[in-house]
């Protein structure tokens, strides 16, 4: 518990906070504790779900920061984390209405504090330009981790064993998310046809330029090694790979709720343990993770993205979406635990003193 409370101190702190902050916010949207309730409700699953989706972001932080001088380690925990939180997980999800529904930022920040009303009302005729290109990009985000064909490590075994043995076939992921397209196209409403298709390959295509961002970062190692003599590479190559994780986790928050500030609260909550869990990794020297979690968090990402697509043609309550993506979540990290007991006195398999 000491050392949970040493590495976490901060995040716990930021967690009361914007738990405060999405009860009070409740109130003074809906002026009832029904609704600050909810609110709360929403605020905490899109902690849990930033939480348990950069997950593998830390670990990725974590090996790289092994590599920086403390000088460097300590700039990216401060500067890169204010970066990530405000960047990433403010700034971004202001942008994506912005260009959804055609407003200045200013305009968007004025309308969501001081007319509610008129800004739920933009933001609802922009629903579904941001969930076609949500539903577009988490989809390929989720079938791009299953359809690996070097996973050799698999929870829900008979489906997830499945697609990894057809991952050798060359865009089959990117052929099922075009075959849904094409699908919730013949049932669209023809006046909302053409602005369902651009925003739902408008998410594809960007989910094919981050992926080759990614690709370029990982095939640029050794010239990003050796940068981190510097610090500054190694700090801009870790600021583009955060935004990377990032991004599944603030499209996926449109799913639960439009609200930006209660996105921005839930989102910096979550992006508050990991930072901590990234400290932690380093300090300890450890990267050990729970087995199903991460399967558990892009079971969910795949959740949110058929949520999405189902949005485009009828409305489904948040409430379904958080208890289902919190769902799969708790299920994993269940398995991962019993798994690690099950296999306590394997070798190899490490297993910490005490399960937190």
């Amino acid at each position: 518990m000491s050392t949970a409370l040493h590495y976490f101190r901060w995040a716990f702190l930021v967690t009361g906070i914007g738990l405060f902050l999405s009860v009070w916010l409740g109130f003074a949207y809906t002026g009832t504790l029904t609704g600050a309730l909810g609110f709360l409700f929403i605020g905490a699953v899109l902690s849990v779900l930033e939480i348990s989706l950069s997950f593998d972001n830390a670990i990725v932080n974590a090996n790289k920061l092994q590599e920086m001088t403390p000088l460097w380690q300590r700039r990216f925990l401060t500067w890169g984390i204010l970066i990530a939180v405000f960047g990433m997980r403010i700034v971004f999800p202001i942008l994506i209405v912005v260009f959804a529904a055609k407003i200045g930022p200013i305009e968007a920040l004025r309308l969501a504090a001081s007319e509610p009303a008129e800004y739920s009302r933009i933001v609802g005729d922009a629903h579904l330009s941001i969930a076609a290109f949500g539903g577009a990009f988490l989809m390929m985000v989720a079938l791009k981790y299953f359809f690996d064909e070097g996973k050799d490590v698999h929870w829900i075994a008979s489906v997830e064993g499945a697609m990894s043995r057809f991952s050798s076939v060359q865009g089959l992921e990117l052929a099922i998310v075009l075959t849904i397209i094409l699908i919730f196209a013949t049932i669209m409403p023809e006046v909302e046809l053409s602005t369902f298709l651009y925003s739902a390959v408008s998410g594809l295509v960007t989910f094919l330029v981050v992926d080759v961002i990614g690709h370029i970062l990982d095939h640029a190692d050794k010239a990003a090694d050796l940068a981190v003599k510097g610090g500054i590479g190694a700090f801009l190559y870790l600021e583009v790979l955060d935004a990377s994780f990032s991004f599944d986790g603030v499209i996926g928050a449109f799913a639960l709720t439009q609200n930006l500030f209660l996105i921005a609260i839930g989102l910096g909550v979550g992006a508050m343990y990991v930072r901590s869990m990234t400290i932690m990794l380093v300090e300890r020297q450890t990267l050990s993770e729970f087995r199903y979690l991460e399967h558990g968090a892009f079971w969910s990402i795949f959740v949110l993205a058929c949520v999405m697509f189902g949005q485009t043609l009828a409305h489904i309550p948040e409430v379904i979406t958080g208890l289902l993506g919190a769902g799969f979540i708790a299920v994993a990290l269940w398995s991962s635990i019993r798994w690690r007991r099950l296999h306590a006195h394997d070798a190899e398999v490490p297993v910490p003193d005490q399960v937190p």
